[in-house]
């Protein structure tokens, strides 16, 4: 059984001592991903934009390991505002609303006070 480690080219995975994922047999544990902009290390200031392109990154990870959303089979929120978390049901449907991964939602602070959400994720692909 091989280990596959997968970096975003993040500089918080160097600085900290993560992988944006781990691809461990047929399962892949996708880190807590924030709303950075990877390619320009830029956040939006807005929520639904971050949770739009925490998705994105997260996609991109997961398309590394050989998945994809269809895969994934539990998902971790967390967010500073557990009231603005409605806000972004409509952009976590887009991608996980066909899916529907196990999930759960928790309200905590980020490291840094520009991240409105952090998701996490775990697949497992599927062996035909």
């Amino acid at each position: 059984m091989t280990r596959q480690l997968i970096s975003s080219g993040s500089q918080f995975e160097h600085d900290i001592g993560y992988s944006r994922a781990v691809v461990d047999g047929e399962w892949i544990f996708v880190s807590g991903t924030t709303g950075f902009n990877y390619g320009t290390m830029t956040i939006s200031d807005n929520l639904l934009e971050q949770t739009d392109q925490c998705l994105k990154n997260i996609q991109s990870a997961l398309k590394q390991a050989g998945a994809d959303f269809a895969d994934v089979v539990r998902v971790m929120y967390i967010v500073p505002d557990a009231a603005r978390f409605p806000d972004c049901w409509p952009v976590l449907r887009k991608y996980l609303g066909a899916v529907r991964p196990a999930a759960t939602m928790i309200s905590a602070g980020l490291s840094d006070p520009r991240m409105q959400i952090e998701i996490q994720v775990t697949a497992r692909k599927r062996v035909p």
